[in-house]
């Protein structure tokens, strides 16, 4: 049986280097009753959770200046192998898609992040719905949801 989580007091640790991003992002989690903290940069992340961080989740930029989100990731997996991580970027790249999952990431999105699947993602980390997973050689446990906005060739 998955823990019980109560949204008011779980926080989830945005790291985006976007203002405006960050800003929505933030937005968005708070509407969905959650406790939000922000960051800028994979190096404020990792001091983040070095200090203590209550984060339960982090929502994980990929591509940012500095410390990327891959590298990141990886840190984090050392510091607190229990944070649940959902990677999220504007670019679609499979290979970089497998290499977070194997990292241990959770989900995946592509950037124009969509109200439902941020939520849906992060419901998931927490044990709170039963959402399709995707099955593969990289196992069910990894779930990514492409924007409805981004074009795909045939």
């Amino acid at each position: 049986m998955a823990p019980a989580f109560n949204r008011s007091t779980t926080t989830v640790l945005v790291v985006e280097d976007s203002p405006e991003t960050r800003r929505y992002l933030r937005v968005l989690l708070q509407l969905d009753g959650y406790q939000v903290d922000t960051v800028s940069s994979g190096e404020e992340a990792l001091q983040r959770v070095r200090d203590g961080s209550a984060a339960t989740v982090v929502l994980l930029d990929v591509q940012m200046p500095g410390i990327d989100g891959i590298e990141t990731l990886r840190i984090l997996r050392e510091l607190r192998p229990d944070l649940k991580v959902i990677m999220c970027s504007g670019v679609d790249n499979p290979d970089t898609i497998r290499e977070a999952i194997l990292l241990g990431a959770h989900a995946y999105l592509v950037k124009p992040i969509q109200h439902l699947y941020l939520s849906a993602a992060v419901e998931r980390c927490l044990g709170l719905n039963l959402t399709t997973h995707v099955s593969g050689p990289l196992g069910a446990r990894v779930v990514a949801w492409p924007s409805p906005h981004v074009s795909r060739p045939n």
